[in-house]
């Protein structure tokens, strides 16, 4: 073309020369942009008012997402916590540039259902509190520079039958618990509307050693409105960004037109296989591009990460990984955080799952839901390989929209998930026959009926997941009825059986776990097993050297934990197992020793190690190690070995993958011995004051531990060893360290002259086996809830022959018998729906201390009212000789104490 015609004036050639140099220059890139919007949102509760009334009124706070209203509720006495509506708004500036591209809003999370409204308009709604949403919203928008958009979003975790979970060991937090992002695409990009997926969805048909197969596929949309030509250009590059392998598709979009694309990666020469020893990471992306030059800026693209990886389940050896077998370990994992509730930001979600690698796990169990996506990202990059699921749990509600919601979900769950290569389960039902529904039995008809739905909506879950994703293995979750699955059709559907197995918690004695493990083997051997829930409640509080089943203590977890494992790793045929779990989270249903709190973990909330942590990187980690165990019971007390003797033995186990251990204690080697099954255990002569231990083994770094102990005399009136204060929790067997105030509780004991102890009675127990000793009851008013649960009934004295002097004399008790009704949880696994008001209200009964009277007539009607914490302090001076007695008369009743602190002052 010319560049000039003669004849032509001057202005029109100065517009063909404008035009020719606009037709020369490349467009503008219309790449997405995704940017987060969590900060500036006002917040507030309307339980009942719609959108118009809501935004109208005042009494908004400011709050930055991710964002619940049940950070605090949860852990108050008040029985409960809010569920009902929470509204959020917040103002939003869109670029004036931005007018034509195609704007989104995407939520990673919202509990549990939401409406999304912009600038007055409805702009969809969302069902389900764990997986992602999104919603086109350009039309609504104001492209002015002045202007401002409203985005008003309602919330609600009100109690729906339609949509699980019903009901669980967890809680169903509210709000804008996720990062909340603006999406702006241009106007031809890939599917925005498929399941809020990145649509593009990467599978790896075929791998091996020698070569890898890679498959690409999604949609492209043209919203433009005129035909597009269009190549699709997707690399796949490595570690260091070199592209190792391209391939090219042109495709021709009339104007509205959506169309699908594949490309295959056919021949992919050695790959570099992913792996929990070697989590290498492809990566794919795919860009669009205006058909022509390869120079063309980007329309749109989309990226994933690609793990080169093959497996398998086998029902009698296992599962393998890159045809080699590898025993899953690992722990389940729930999102929430002290302080925090659930709405915790991407850092925290991703230091679990670093504190399950260094713990040496190799397998995550999502649970009981989809989780932020930033814990499958770091699955992918730790070499962590993960089973993800719905929360169908407990129950299910027999209606097309509860069916409707649950297929939803799983949609959601595998598309958000699909590309990530650390997923190698999906999973869809978690202990769903529990608690049946009042009025039904396995053997009612009615009962029958809601076991067949059960099952009906279990073959629609599992084929829509093998429809979906046919490269991974689908899972259903059961607790231990083996008779009452089978008869439910359950153990026939999915490709794997997941069993949550509590023998020697819940029920029973230790060897019902190997035993059930066996039973399976026998009756279902084409069915691959793994153990997908195990544990024990640990207070970290908690300690005894006589531990027992359901005594909450450290000792008896650590116990549950060895023979567990020991158990799965003799078993090839159990293919992985996860602890459950991870580290402690909230359950606002729940009372006991921690309420609201279910603390069968191997961490603390705050993440802290306890023992069973240790002694499963003991084996699991292949570098050397070793660590001293109970290392988070730094203050410790006991009673000295004997009269004239200055130090106390208690036991401390060392955790090593060495064959042997030494222990020493302030520089003292107390010798080295084996360990076995991980564990070498010492007999420690504790002296008062500060304890240093040292653990060696082979080529470990050596472990240290500082431990301040406090020396109690057996004598009490002795010069050698003088009696400064004695705390007694009475009715247990149990030591409680209390951090915070410096103080150690010790287990009651019978009294002994020159000693100190209770004079009759007898422990307070429930009715039945569950528990050993106490109460299983939230008690209000108090932190130190184990202390309060435990007491003797019936003491007729509690002395102690101290020295003369002035003294401090605290009494604890709270009413454990005259109690309101409460529901039985049903992970109590008990019979009834309802733990029954207990009849007994008559209590009456006197404390005399040294003679003098200082309490009267103490009962739930004067003084002590049920399940709340009660003390009272008394000066004493005591003579010599004299000791501290304290007389205990009932007269309706018996007499009861619950703990006894006695105090030096002068």
């Amino acid at each position: 073309m010319a560049l000039l015609s003669a004849g032509e004036g001057p202005g029109v050639r100065f517009r063909r020369l404008l035009l020719l140099l606009l037709l020369t220059l490349p467009a503008a890139a219309q790449d997405r942009i995704t940017q987060s919007i969590n900060a500036g949102w006002q917040f507030r509760k309307a339980d009942g008012t719609d959108y118009a009334h809501t935004t109208a009124v005042t009494g908004w706070g400011k709050v930055s997402v991710p964002h619940t209203w049940n950070a605090t509720d949860v852990n108050d006495d008040e029985p409960g916590y809010y569920r009902g509506v929470g509204w959020y708004k917040k103002t939003l500036h869109i670029p004036a540039n931005w007018q034509n591209r195609r704007v989104y809003l995407l939520f990673e999370g919202a509990g549990q259902e939401a409406e999304v409204y912009v600038n007055g308009q409805l702009a969809g709604r969302h069902a389900g509190g764990y997986t992602a949403f999104q919603f086109p919203v350009s039309k609504w928008l104001k492209f002015d520079k002045a202007a401002t958009n409203e985005v008003v979003v309602k919330v609600d975790n009100s109690p729906n039958p339609a949509l699980p979970p019903l009901s669980a060991d967890f809680t169903f937090y509210g709000g804008l618990y996720r990062d909340v992002y603006l999406v702006a695409a241009s106007p031809v990009h890939f599917d925005l509307d498929n399941y809020a997926s990145s649509g593009l969805f990467v599978s790896t048909p075929a791998v091996s050693a020698e070569i890898a197969q890679v498959l690409t596929r999604g949609t492209l949309v043209n919203e433009s409105a005129s035909k597009r030509r269009l190549t699709v250009l997707t690399e796949l590059t490595d570690r260091a960004g070199n592209v190792v392998a391209q391939q090219r598709s042109g495709l021709t979009l009339a104007a509205g037109e959506k169309r699908e694309f594949r490309q295959t990666f056919a021949g992919l020469r050695r790959p570099h296989l992913w792996s929990p020893t070697d989590p290498y990471l492809y990566h794919v992306t795919a860009t669009v591009r205006e058909a022509g030059p390869a120079s063309a800026p980007p329309l749109d693209a989309v990226s994933s990460p690609l793990g080169l990886r093959w497996f398998r389940f086998d029902a009698a050896t296992g599962f393998y990984l890159n045809g080699q077998p590898l025993k899953l370990i690992g722990t389940n994992r729930h999102q929430d955080f002290p302080g925090l509730g659930n709405a915790l930001p991407d850092a925290l979600a991703e230091r679990d799952l670093l504190l399950l690698k260094q713990m040496g796990g190799n397998f995550l169990r999502v649970s009981h839901y989809p989780q932020d996506p930033a814990v499958l990202a770091a699955c992918d990059r730790l070499g962590i390989l993960a089973s993800v699921e719905i929360p169908v749990v407990n129950a299910i509600t027999d209606s097309e929209a509860f069916f409707q919601n649950c297929r939803t979900m799983q949609t959601e769950m595998i598309r958000q998930g699909y590309n990530h290569p650390s997923v190698i389960i999906w999973a869809y039902m978690n202990e769903v026959l529990l608690r049946l529904p009042a009025g039904l039995t396995k053997d009612n008809e009615a009962g029958k009926a809601y076991l067949a739905r059960v099952a009906a909506l279990a073959r629609e879950l599992d084929a829509l997941t093998r429809r979906e994703d046919p490269t991974r293995y689908t899972m259903l979750v059961n607790h231990g009825a083996f008779d009452l699955y089978q008869q439910a059709g359950l153990l026939n559907i999915s490709q794997l059986i997941g069993w949550n197995l509590y023998a020697g918690w819940y029920s029973g004695g230790f060897q019902g776990f190997p035993d059930f493990l066996d039973r399976h083997r026998r009756e279902l051997p084409d069915k691959p097993l793994l153990v997908t829930e195990f544990g024990a409640d640990a207070d970290a509080r908690l300690h005894s050297f006589q531990p027992l089943r359901f005594d909450k203590t450290t000792e008896y977890a650590n116990r549950y934990h060895q023979f567990y494992l020991k158990a799965i790793q003799e078993r090839p045929f159990v293919a992985g197992a996860t602890v459950w779990n991870l580290a402690e989270f909230n359950s606002e249903g729940r009372q006991e020793a921690v309420p609201h709190i279910n603390n069968k973990s191997l961490l603390t909330a705050d993440r802290q190690p306890k023992d069973a942590y240790l002694f499963y990187q003991a084996h699991l980690l292949r570098t050397p190690f070793v660590r001293i165990g109970s290392r988070a019971w730094t203050l410790r007390a006991g009673l000295a070995a004997g009269p004239d003797s200055l130090y106390c033995n208690q036991p401390v186990e060392v955790y090593t993958n060495q064959p042997s251990a030494e222990l020493l204690l302030n520089g003292k080697s107390l010798g080295t011995h084996p360990a076995e099954f991980g564990i070498a255990r010492f007999t420690v002569p504790f002296s008062a004051g500060l304890n240093q231990l040292t653990a060696r083994a082979g080529t470990a770094p050596a472990d240290n531990v500082e431990v301040q102990f406090q020396l109690l005399p057996t004598k009490l009136d002795t010069e050698k060893l003088p009696f400064t204060e004695l705390n007694v929790s009475l009715g247990d067997q149990r030591i409680f360290t209390d951090a915070k105030l410096n103080q150690v509780w010790l287990p009651e004991q019978a009294y002994a002259p020159g000693g100190w102890g209770y004079v009759g009675g007898h422990p307070y127990k429930l009715p039945g086996d569950r528990l050993p000793y106490g109460s299983d009851r939230n008690i209000l008013g108090t932190e130190y809830d184990a202390l309060y649960e435990t007491q003797r009934v019936g003491l007729t004295q509690f002395r102690l022959d101290v020295p003369a002097g002035q003294y401090e004399v605290t009494l604890h008790f709270a009413e454990l018998e005259a109690v309101p009704a409460a529901e039985q949880l049903a992970y109590n696994l008990a019979k009834p729906d309802a733990i029954a008001a207990t009849a007994k209200s008559t209590r009456r009964f006197s404390v005399v201390l040294n003679g003098l009277p200082v309490l009267s007539d103490l009962g739930p009607e004067n003084g002590l009212p049920p399940l709340e914490a009660v003390s009272f302090k008394f000066p004493v001076n005591v003579r010599k000789g004299q000791g501290i007695t304290l007389d205990f008369s009932a007269t309706a009743d018996e007499a009861v104490l619950n703990g006894i602190q006695v105090k030096r002052v002068e």
